[in-house]
């Protein structure tokens, strides 16, 4: 039987009219929808939120393959007449003649081995993450734009996974140094909308069940770290790792992403697609064994869309967000926050990296590590609010920092003292940095959000560009710069307004009549 929903309906609104005897229309937005019919969080949900946050999975594969892919390995002398130059007990291979030592695992163990970045040439290994991070930023952009206009969430997604893996696998045949630095610059962009995955696995979610979702995304990416540990142990050479870490985005792209998983409703919203909306709403309640009423019409939150066909497009772009008093100034909060808290994660976790024991545990632990941060920020999310909770775990990390950078990395009891101030600074920075993706979100309106958050990704990127670079600094430097970036986000926060169980909204006319319109006017 033909509902209002099915695609062979001229007029969506032909059957609902001619009920209107009995049932007046209810028009109503995609929260409202989703907490009065569908289920906010049930069967439908579940499943689409699970099989599109995997792709955070493989994000972490083309993320962190450069820690074991351009690691030093570690060298022996060769046998030698005496004054030969080479000596076991160095910490450095600089100096020493040629011919007179070797890389345990040979010249395929790793880029350093292989192109000889040692020495004088050993800044090209932060050169390579440099530009990575730098493609990741304007990656964000790009990326953020094409996400919400044409290309939609789902759209965007198969574009980065199908792009990642074809550049992850040329990478694995990187003739010399300066097509390798170009291809990691070209994943990057790619990686760079991966934002995409996070909007597509939290928009269909509703209001109080949206944020410990959201945050549950990250476990994704934890998790791929110690899979990536497990994958560079079975390929311990760089070329056969970069295949290894690359394929699984293709098999997820035709196995997953385009047969099981869905288009944003919001998305469709926005668009003008009213009747697509319509029908995946019919979708999610049927899966979660509700009823979406025929008398259910969805509209957006500025009412725009009440014409005959309701075929109004409504786009934006990150200059809207930037000319709009509603969002101005906390796109510029935003991207600060997310630049001062890309420096501590990325500074402090380079320095625990470094620490000198096994690479492939080390790498693991670590990411482990960060689950329990994002436990319990999930838990206190709705409880606390996004403001506070952004505040506390701003400062909680800063404040470690700033401990550690008194301690300084002296020897014996206080140098574990600066290693626990480390692991908690990462522990408060973790928190920060999977709350912020839910938090500027929920601070635009659907026409900008991807734009929003992903000019807010690009200022990340560009802190994790910088991390490097302080860390070395050495002494207690970087723990002092850890604890500024750290303190100084969390006062940045004290200016934006809380966003917890306030609906997303959809245009800016919207926000502006929204619950909390005036408080972003201040």
């Amino acid at each position: 039987m033909a509902t209002p929903f099915s695609s062979d309906s001229d007029d969506l609104r032909s059957p609902l009219v001619s009920s209107s005897a009995s049932l007046s229309l209810e028009k109503l937005g995609i929260d409202e929808m989703l907490h009065k019919y569908c289920g906010e969080f049930g069967r439908w949900q579940l499943k689409h939120f699970v099989l599109v946050s995997l792709a955070w999975t493989l994000v972490a594969f083309h993320t962190m393959v450069m820690i074991f892919a351009d690691r030093q390995p570690q060298w022996r002398c060769l046998p030698g007449p005496p004054g030969s130059g080479c000596d076991d007990s160095a910490t450095t291979v600089c100096g020493f003649r040629p011919g007179s030592w070797e890389w345990v695992g040979g010249f395929g163990s790793s880029t350093v081995a292989e192109w000889g970045l040692v020495c004088g040439d050993k800044f090209k290994v932060g050169l390579v993450q440099s530009l990575f991070f730098t493609g990741c930023m304007i990656g964000g952009g790009i990326f953020g734009h094409l996400s919400d206009s044409f290309l939609g969430r789902k759209g965007s997604l198969t574009m980065v996974c199908l792009l990642m893996s074809i550049l992850g696998i040329l990478t694995a045949f990187s003739p010399n140094y300066n097509t390798y630095v170009l291809l990691r610059f070209l994943t990057g962009i790619s990686t760079g909308g991966s934002l995409s995955a996070f909007v597509l696995a939290t928009e269909p979610v509703g209001p109080t069940k949206r944020g410990p979702a959201a945050m549950s995304t990250f476990y994704f990416f934890s998790a791929g770290i110690s899979l990536l540990s497990g994958i560079a142990y079975v390929f311990p050479t760089w070329r056969a790792l970069y295949m290894a870490s690359s394929i699984p985005s293709f098999l997820f792209l035709i196995l997953v992403l385009i047969p099981f998983t869905s288009e944003s409703p919001r998305w469709y919203l926005v668009r003008g697609r009213i009747k697509d909306a319509m029908h995946l709403m019919s979708t999610i309640a049927a899966s979660n064994g509700n009823r979406l009423p025929p008398h259910v019409m969805l509209a957006l939150d500025d009412e725009t869309a009440n014409n005959d066909n309701n075929e109004v497009v409504i786009t934006g772009s990150l200059i809207d967000a930037i000319k709009s008093p509603l969002t101005r100034t906390h796109l510029f909060l935003a991207v600060a926050i997310n630049f001062s808290c890309a420096v501590v994660y990325y500074g402090l976790s380079l320095n625990v990296v470094n620490l000198g024991t096994n690479l492939l545990a080390n790498v693991a632990l670590n990411a482990v590590a960060e689950m329990p941060a994002f436990t319990i920020t999930a838990v206190l999310l709705n409880r606390v609010g996004r403001r506070w909770l952004t505040i506390g775990t701003l400062w909680f990390g800063g404040s470690f920092c700033l401990v550690g950078s008194v301690v300084g990395n002296n020897v014996g009891v206080w140098r574990v003292v600066t290693m626990v101030c480390g692991i908690l600074g990462i522990f408060g920075a973790a928190g920060t940095y999977n709350l912020l993706y839910i938090y500027t979100a929920e601070l635009f309106p659907t026409v900008v959000r991807n734009a929003a958050l992903g000019c807010a990704t690009q200022a990340s990127q560009v802190g994790a560009i910088l991390a490097p670079f302080v860390v070395v600094l050495g002494g207690g430097m970087p723990f002092a710069v850890f604890a500024m970036c750290g303190i100084m986000g969390g006062i940045l926060a004290f200016y934006l307004p809380e966003t917890l169980n306030k609906p997303l909204y959809d245009t800016f006319a919207g926000m502006a009549n929204g619950e909390y319109g005036s408080t972003l006017l201040v």
